[in-house]
């Protein structure tokens, strides 16, 4: 590629009044307003009135947030994208970002919860209306993990240094996913951030697994964590709401006897990174081998909080022995261990393979931070935590719009998604009391865009 001949003649001018940046917002806002986001709002959020009108017209300024995050927004000041060009004549109500902000900054805990009970309802119209979830009547999987928003400097209500040393506000993430599909945002809380990883963690699974139930998961459904979130409350909220559990175990001195008592010929290899298939051994040649065994976990709790249940450990050949910790014993001389504590009922292999897929959560913390959470941009806390949770329903929205237009962006991540259906520059034309959206040719993903674009304009079947 190089500067066409006659670059030295090319010129620059802002003065098109009928050019759209972010052409696939149109879609997106559609599916939105199909799904009953504004209708929920109205419904659910009942902010103060006040002189400057902050309270008032909730539906639309939170529009407004959900529509700028959608097309790449990470800051408050970034929302003044949604006034360029024709977006005006394309959609109505945008509000200016000044007043975006102190919409923001009227909010309470209580008015955070609101917004939550909107989110709530909302993934599951959602993935009523778009095959967000695919095999979730079979197969469910609720995560559960906390992340630091590094924050900076002193204005910042919260902010404070936690278990990664790093100052920043905690965002708690629940997300839910299927063997098929890309994982969705279920519930979020955002917290102090010097909070305790397991803190309030047993009422927020509760909520991830309900929302993840309203959203069609009637089959088997499986709760995964780090063993930050390694704890009775947990796992006996997770056995009282009829759902499995399988969380990683730390280290303590009953754990590593059980391991101790596992007999050398019960483990095995398995198909692990680099790991070669023996054909006349018919069996995997790996440097990783799993094994189980029943354990008892909690018995310093009364006798009703301990569980009894699979102890699944895998351990994997140390590349250095004498890196050992002190103490560990002969046992960890040659190999690491990394255990879970769980009752599901999938064979060793595969509940040791779907443990280790727990990481498909730093996907979604991934991106939330490269997109709407890039940020924390208030200096207020609640602000913030409805920042946090109007993410969420950005990061939903767009899933569910890429889960309509194509395969491949059912599972892309929300960057992709964006670059390719939603940054799409477009020219609004007026004629006979319609507008039509004008979009570059040879666009290489226009037939994904045309399929949202049709599937969401189309009109709901009639009862």
């Amino acid at each position: 590629m190089q500067s066409s001949h006659a670059a030295a003649r090319v010129s620059a001018r802002f003065d098109d009044p009928n050019l759209v940046g972010y052409g696939g917002l149109a879609p997106v806002v559609r599916l939105a307003e199909r799904c009953g986001l504004p209708a929920l709002v109205d419904e659910h959020v009942r902010l103060p009135a006040s002189t400057d009108g902050t309270g008032a017209f909730p539906a639309a300024k939170l529009m407004s947030l959900v529509g700028g995050m959608v097309a790449g927004a990470d800051s408050i000041d970034d929302m003044d994208r949604l006034r360029h060009g024709g977006l005006p004549r394309l959609f109505s109500g945008v509000r200016a970002p000044s007043t975006l902000g102190s919409f923001l900054r009227s909010f309470s805990h209580g008015h955070v919860k609101q917004l939550h009970a909107v989110a709530r309802r909302f993934l599951p119209e959602l993935a009523a209306h778009t095959p967000l979830l695919p095999g979730a009547d079979q197969v469910a999987y609720v995560d559960i993990d906390d992340t630091i928003r590094r924050t900076y400097g002193y204005a910042k209500q919260g902010a404070g240094y936690g278990y990664s040393k790093v100052k920043g506000l905690n965002a708690l993430i629940g997300i839910v996913s299927t063997p098929l599909a890309a994982p969705v945002i279920a519930a979020t809380r955002l917290r102090k951030g010097p909070s305790n990883s397991a803190r309030g963690a047993a009422a927020f699974v509760a909520e991830s697994i309900g929302t993840a139930r309203a959203c069609g998961a009637s089959g088997l459904v499986v709760v995964r964590a780090d063993s930050a979130f390694y704890g009775a409350d947990i796992v006996n909220a997770c056995r009282a709401l009829d759902v499995r559990f399988s969380v990683t175990v730390r280290m303590n001195a009953s754990v590593k006897a059980a391991i101790a008592g596992i007999d050398d010929v019960a483990w095995k290899a398995i198909k692990y990174p680099k790991a070669v298939w023996d054909q006349e051994g018919q069996c995997w040649i790996s440097d990783a081998e799993i094994a189980e065994t029943t354990y008892t976990a909690f018995t310093s709790k009364p006798k009703k909080q301990q569980v009894t249940a699979r102890l699944i450990v895998r351990r994997v050949k140390r590349l250095n022995p004498a890196a050992v910790p002190e103490g560990q014993g002969a046992l960890f001389d040659a190999w690491r261990y990394h255990a879970a504590f769980t009752d599901s009922p999938l064979s060793l292999s595969d509940a040791e393979r779907e443990h280790r897929r727990h990481a498909v959560v730093e996907q979604v913390i991934a991106d939330l931070k490269n997109g709407p959470f890039a940020h924390a941009p208030s200096g207020h806390f609640q602000a913030n935590a409805a920042w946090l949770a109007l993410a969420a329903l950005a990061h939903n929205l767009t899933r569910a719009a890429g889960a309509l237009a194509s395969a491949f962006h059912a599972k892309a991540t929300t960057a992709t998604i964006r670059d390719h259906l939603i940054n799409v520059p477009a020219r609004l034309a007026h004629s006979a009391r319609r507008l039509t959206l004008h979009l570059p040719e040879h666009w290489p993903w226009a037939d994904n865009f045309t399929q949202l674009f049709d599937l969401v304009h189309t009109p709901p079947p009639t009862a």
